[in-house]
């Protein structure tokens, strides 16, 4: 049995507070409630060990898993229900253990009179920036129904095209490690095994050949070593780019390469307009819009702009003037749309266009770029099968002249 450590109102509307024994969560929740005990808090006083602590650093709720969570709130809103009722609902069958622990709090914390927006925001490593605000303004306009229902579409939307673009990757991903496996396995294992038939021979081993050798031995004799440095290097690489300044670097350098730099370039634009819309819809200001959009873009370097941008906007200016100072990371047509809109007072409809218009630019070069990959890879494959061929081949029709 575990314990849980629990804070709640009574019939009499006193706060309680205590510990509880159950076999799960659920259970205790239900030994509090039939005990007419209105749950505020529940807290696990199991210790986690290391294993655990080290799990939930990389445990992350799935952009689909938020959207059917979304979606369903948004109907059963619509249909009347009570938003406590629904989240209590809700909670009873999600999966998902992080979302279902934050659906928790949340229906607990909008029942003891926390606004829902408030409770969301407790909970960043779930709910967003984007997702509480969106929340905020929707609380302000009474369109609760409505916005959960865009937020759905917009999550179901990214989740889209993050599959999209996972899905071009994996199989070129694929192919370079099964084709550098075996070239490990051909010059540490097939070559050398030929290396003492070639050197009784006595003939002259071609260059490639003996290029081969040079790998396989210099791979058998270092191979450990680095293995360890590869490890540590990453190691170290991965500890850098999740500081500010290296985080800055490694999305700086993916922005000036050839293939990906304008597939990252598209996808910041499409989350930048898509967000700023739809917080310039919910009604908040251009300036606070930005920000957000900024943060939701997960690109240091469009964050940095649109923060700039925001203070600009606070300053008098307007968007497209100062976006058209960044050439390189907002297209002409981009910085048009928007004149436009800030012209016509309809920049949140404007940048939805932007969005969609983005969107599909980036469907389309996933799908180019897996039709391209596939070729390109067979031909530079077919090219390095062809030299192992010939270092293996090219000795033993040698040694056959010979004898």
């Amino acid at each position: 049995m575990a314990k849980f450590r629990y804070t709640g109102r009574n019939d009499l509307g006193e706060i309680q507070s205590g510990v509880v024994e159950a076999g799960n969560r659920d259970l205790a929740i239900k030994i509090l409630q039939d005990n007419k005990i209105y749950v505020l808090s529940l807290e696990s006083l199991e210790k986690k060990g290391f294993l655990d602590g080290l799990l939930q650093l990389f445990q992350r709720v799935k952009t689909k898993d938020l959207m059917i969570f979304t979606r369903q709130l948004s109907v059963l809103l619509s249909a009347k229900v009570q938003l406590v009722d629904s989240l209590k609902a809700l909670y009873n069958q999600v999966t998902d253990p992080l979302l279902k622990d934050a659906i928790f709090d949340v229906f607990t914390d909008v029942e003891g009179g926390m606004y829902f927006s408030q409770a969301l925001a407790k909970h960043p490593k779930v709910f967003s920036d984007f997702f509480v605000n969106m929340v905020r303004s929707a609380e302000l306009s009474g369109r609760l129904e409505e916005t959960l229902n865009y937020l759905a579409d917009y999550l179901e939307k990214d989740n889209n095209l993050k599959t999209k673009l996972r899905n071009a990757m994996i199989y070129p991903a694929f192919i370079i490690v099964v084709f550098l496996a075996v070239m490990i396995l051909v010059v540490t294992v097939v070559i050398p095994q030929l290396k003492g038939i070639f050197t009784e021979s006595g003939s002259q081993l071609p260059f490639i050949t003996r290029a081969l050798m040079g790998v396989g031995d210099f791979l058998l004799n270092w191979g450990v070593a680095i293995i360890v440095f590869l490890i540590i290097a990453i190691f170290l690489f991965v500890r850098y780019i999740k500081t500010p300044e290296g985080k800055a670097f490694w999305q700086q350098l993916l922005l000036s390469l050839p293939i990906v730099g304008p597939i990252q370039k598209k996808v910041a634009i499409s989350r930048f307009a898509s967000s700023c819309g739809a917080l310039l819809k919910g009604g908040l200001p251009i300036a606070s819009s930005l920000e957000i959009s900024g943060k939701i873009v997960s690109n240091v370097v469009y964050e940095e702009i649109l923060t700039k941008t925001a203070d600009a906007i606070r300053s008098g200016g307007t968007i497209s003037d100062f976006l058209a100072q960044y050439p390189n990371y907002f297209s002409p047509m981009v910085i048009q749309m928007i004149a436009v809109g800030e012209v016509s007072g309809q920049v949140d409809e404007l940048m939805q266009k932007v969005a969609d218009f983005y969107s599909d630019e980036v469907d389309q070069t996933a799908a180019n770029l897996a039709e391209i990959i596939q070729p390109v890879l067979i031909v530079i494959l077919g090219v390095f099968i062809g030299v192992f061929v010939a270092a293996v081949l090219m000795p033993i029709y040698n040694l056959a002249q010979v004898f």
